[in-house]
């Protein structure tokens, strides 16, 4: 597999064989991943490579610079308001990116530090292993922006922490501690961050050297109940994109564009 097509991931192997895949996503604006037209793309797409590399037996997914991921770009936020064909297109893109994590068979240990936010949040917490700083930042941000949290929120949100859990913080866009999210159940892991990539190694490298039938087959047979969900994971995002045709999300990127506190 030629990952060298990729240009918003950083692709490395690592461990026995090169067996262990490690994906960067790369901090464009030099302080945080942002997820603009390609780079939302492209995290969509590695995952289909991960699960056709007959030379990969686990994936890690980590972020460059200050945090884990920043969210997306401004400029394709103000596309996807403005453009119906860029709205389809990332619709599409969106819900690809959550199916294409769960049905990925090779297992991915995400290692979340900084800033959690948007579409590298998806896969960070949609990740078989999330394991995040004590002090990572997580947030869901669509209903400050003005349009309903769809991405991946309602497909594993309430499986993980609970809906009384998942409708506090996803309503009021509450950010969540690594430490709190452990707590609650929202990660695997929350170890300090000096800890947090030897630790996410640590984990890839025990997935990798175990029996691949057995812990894919798990894998496979767990995500079902994420594909239970997945008509309310569809509604859900048909009303996200919904939103990002109405005029809560023109003064929610106003805002954000602004510094200030939305006016709804």
């Amino acid at each position: 597999m030629d990952y060298s097509r990729y240009q918003t991931l950083h692709i490395t192997r690592r461990g026995d064989n090169g067996a262990v895949l490690d994906i960067q996503m790369k901090a464009l604006n030099g302080k945080l991943p942002t997820a603009d037209h390609h780079g939302h793309r492209e995290l969509t797409e590695i995952w289909r490579d991960v699960s056709a590399d007959d030379t990969v037996r686990c994936a890690v997914l980590r972020g460059e610079g200050q945090g884990f991921s920043g969210g997306g770009d401004l400029g394709l936020v103000q596309d996807m308001a403005q453009d119906f064909a860029v709205r389809s297109r990332v619709w599409k893109e969106a819900r690809d990116l959550v199916y294409n994590v769960i049905n990925c068979d090779k297992p991915i240990v995400s290692a979340m530090h900084g800033p959690a936010v948007g579409a590298g949040l998806v896969a960070g917490l949609l990740a078989d292993i999330s394991i995040a700083s004590k002090g990572a930042k997580i947030v869901d941000g669509h209903t400050r922006l003005g349009v309903a949290a769809g991405d991946h929120a309602a497909i594993i949100w309430p499986l993980l922490c609970g809906m009384a859990k998942a409708k506090y913080y996803l309503m009021l866009c509450e950010p969540v501690s690594g430490e709190e999210a452990e707590r609650i159940g929202l990660v695997s892991l929350a170890v300090d961050e000096a800890e947090l990539l030897p630790k996410a190694y640590e984990v890839a490298d025990r997935l990798a050297n175990g029996s691949q039938s057995a812990i894919r087959w798990t894998k496979y047979a767990l995500n079902n109940w994420l594909r239970q969900a997945g008509p309310s994971f569809d509604t859900s995002l048909a009303l996200e994109f919904m939103g990002f045709g109405g005029p809560d999300v023109r003064e929610g990127l106003a805002s954000l564009r602004d510094k200030r506190a939305p006016r709804f």
